[in-house]
């Protein structure tokens, strides 16, 4: 795993991590299972949601679990999907809240979610690696430790930003979080699962105007 793909600015900001027994055998681990398995995303993607997303643009943290573990489907961002892939169930219903939440929103024929990203929206998967067809199989390779150092880090070092937690897993990921300085937004999980009541929350609407009030510009959620 090379670690030199990751962009200076989160390098800096991770070095301590990345200095850290864990994490040699996190990338021990990870370089292995790419030389002997299918693994996704593609490894030059592994990063994408800080590389997309510097730490000087950072506004809003959206907490995923796993990368979809299906071939083609994972982009490095949580939730997101490669262009040309079928919308999964969840991304869909994010689509519907979008809809009802944000003036003008249409839902797009691309699941890919780098728009967001370019904006400051850090797409975090808690889990940055998945073995094909097997989800949570790199759960207890280390990802954990990092991407829980990953949100204290931020959350410890700016300001303003809005944490939008959606079901039970990322809203466990609340103590990591300093609320007196940032906007912390819960809801259920956009998954058909929850039986839609991830639908209403309007944390798109919440964190644009949160945003504004912190003299922040808002995101453009539309994609199309």
């Amino acid at each position: 795993m090379a670690i030199k793909s990751l962009h200076s600015d989160w390098n800096e900001l991770l070095n301590q991590e990345f200095n850290k027994d864990y994490f040699k055998g996190l990338s021990d681990f990870v370089n292995s299972a790419y030389k002997s398995k299918a693994v996704y995303p593609p490894k030059q993607l592994v990063f994408s949601a800080f590389n997309l997303c510097l730490p000087s643009a950072l506004k809003v943290v959206i907490i995923g679990q796993d990368p979809y573990h299906q071939a083609g489907q994972a982009n490095g961002l949580s939730f997101s999907v490669s262009d040309g892939i079928r919308i999964p169930p969840s991304l869909k219903n994010i689509f519907k809240e979008l809809e009802q939440d944000i003036a003008g929103f249409r839902s797009p024929a691309s699941g890919n979610l780098e728009a967001w990203a370019k904006q400051g929206v850090l797409l975090l998967n808690t889990v940055l690696t998945v073995e094909d067809s097997q989800p949570g199989s790199h759960r207890d390779s280390g990802w954990l430790q990092f991407t829980d150092a990953v949100i204290k880090t931020i959350s410890e070092r700016k300001q303003h930003l809005v944490f939008m937690l959606w079901g039970n897993y990322a809203i466990s990921k609340e103590t990591l979080i300093d609320s007196s300085k940032h906007l912390i937004l819960k809801a259920a999980h956009p998954s058909p699962l929850a039986r839609g009541a991830f639908f209403g929350s309007k944390h798109f609407s919440q964190a644009n105007a949160y945003l504004k009030t912190t003299g922040q510009a808002e995101v453009n959620w539309l994609l199309t």
